[in-house]
């Protein structure tokens, strides 16, 4: 069987390939990134980016570890040192036996060493050795990740040695620790990752807040607690994400920040979009369960759990714009005189983030299913959300950013003011006029912001 031209190496024999290339390629999956392993691999990256045109990176100079970028910017080549007396050895030193499989450039064959071809065909996740874990701690959250990317079983082994090594799971730094994190949020079976995560106790390492969370019961308009409500509502995406196409999927397919894909993004929204409520819980003498203004609170909260795990300020700003505004197109498609303007404002606030925004709105009614609610009102909410999101993706073409008709230094000359927080205060009110269409030129702002009282 001969697959150089599958990976862009054809006439090219030394090394092996391995690792997530070589799994994705026998589960039917294209890859952009291609690991080898060689001796001399400093020496070997050279010789290959001259062959292929393409731009030598030395990712750590200790470890001989090279990746060379083809010149069409896309496809990428990671280099490492054979570790290891022989490529045998190399591969009983890696992670789990589905990863483990080499392709030997020089004569067209594979080494298996471990049985990862077998766990391929059975699909079947399963450790090499326990001690794999010690030399590097984040194969215990990288057992998660292809959980949630593969769907496949965990050996009773593999759980046993999660638990064994549990307490060295934080050790690696945040920002190995947050990649495995989203890009298990990635998988089509995350929520089924989150919930296996919690039975070893690894959610509640990396997110305490789970603790509390998991004390607010179900109640009259959520079938589920709150926990299993929020997995829950990871799980609801994933449905929705697999039934859409063109230019929805393609939206939550694109890579805008933090290196990527909105779904993926969006999942971790899901599952962290009800963080505020256990602060603002509480009763009415009716015995109902309220948590009011727990988006905005949820919203703040999760920007320093973030911020310590290292998210880009990119990446934060979605994440709690997208609870901050959970339940907002929800209001909005009730509002008693729902019409263009008040849709159109609903747009311009939510500007790239509608689809995201009212996919996670679908998923969140999709997850409360209390005694308090009807199929009617499910069906309801979930046809005037899809009106909504048809109004966005019909005028999305001829949208316009709002123009700035003021700058600070103006509004500060018209109010006679410095710079302060009452001037903030100003810029933010005329922004909302604008939004709701009370102020559309330049000498209607300057009305505007002269009527305003300190």
């Amino acid at each position: 069987m001969n697959i150089r031209d599958d990976f862009v190496l054809k006439n090219f024999h030394e090394g092996y390939l391995v690792g997530g290339s070589l799994r994705d390629f026998f589960m039917g999956k294209t890859t952009c990134d291609r690991d080898i392993t060689i001796k001399n691999a400093d020496l070997f990256a050279q010789k290959l980016a001259k062959e292929f045109d393409g731009t030598l990176v030395t990712l750590d100079s200790e470890n001989k570890i090279y990746r060379v970028v083809l010149s069409d910017k896309i496809n990428y080549l990671d280099i490492s040192e054979m570790q290891g007396n022989c490529i045998e050895d190399d591969l009983k030193r890696r992670d789990f036996t589905i990863n483990a499989i080499a392709y030997n450039l020089a004569d067209d064959s594979f080494v298996d060493a471990t049985g990862g071809l077998q766990d391929l065909e059975s699909k079947v996740l399963r450790h090499i050795k326990d001690e794999n874990f010690e030399d590097d701690p984040l194969r215990i959250l990288r057992a998660f990740r292809f959980y949630a990317v593969t769907g496949f079983e965990m050996t009773p082994e593999l759980e046993a040695a999660l638990k064994k090594y549990l307490h060295l799971a934080l050790n690696p730094s945040p920002e190995r620790i947050s990649y495995e994190i989203l890009k298990l949020f990635g998988g089509k079976y995350a929520s089924n990752a989150l919930l296996k995560m919690d039975e070893i106790g690894l959610l509640e390492m990396i997110f305490p807040n789970i603790k509390e969370m998991k004390q607010v019961p179900p109640n009259t308009h959520h079938h589920l607690g709150l926990f299993y409500h929020v997995v829950e509502t990871v799980r609801q995406i994933e449905i929705i994400y697999e039934g859409l196409e063109g230019e929805e999927k393609e939206h939550l397919d694109s890579v805008d920040f933090g290196g990527f894909p909105r779904i993926n993004h969006l999942k971790l929204a899901g599952f962290l979009h009800d963080i505020g409520k256990f602060s603002t819980w509480t009763f009415e003498e009716s015995g109902r369960h309220r948590f009011i203004k727990h988006d905005d609170v949820g919203s703040k909260m999760v920007v320093p759990i973030l911020k310590q795990m290292k998210f880009s300020k990119k990446q934060i700003e979605y994440i709690s714009c997208l609870i901050k505004n959970h339940i907002y197109p929800s209001n909005v498609i009730v509002a008693p005189d729902l019409n263009d303007k008040v849709m159109m404002r609903y747009v311009r606030k939510m500007e790239n983030n509608v689809i995201d925004n009212i996919v996670l709105a679908k998923a969140d009614r999709l997850s409360a299913r209390g005694v308090d609610v009807t199929q009617e009102m499910v069906d309801a909410n979930l046809n005037g959300l899809s009106t909504l999101l048809r109004f966005y993706l019909d005028k999305k073409s001829s949208l316009k950013p709002l123009p700035k008709l003021l700058d600070g230094k103006e509004i500060m000359e018209l109010k006679g003011i410095q710079q302060s927080p009452e001037l903030g205060k100003i810029i933010k009110s005329l922004q909302e006029a604008q939004l709701n269409g009370e102020v559309n030129t330049r000498e209607e702002a300057v009305s505007y912001v002269l009527s305003l009282v300190p």
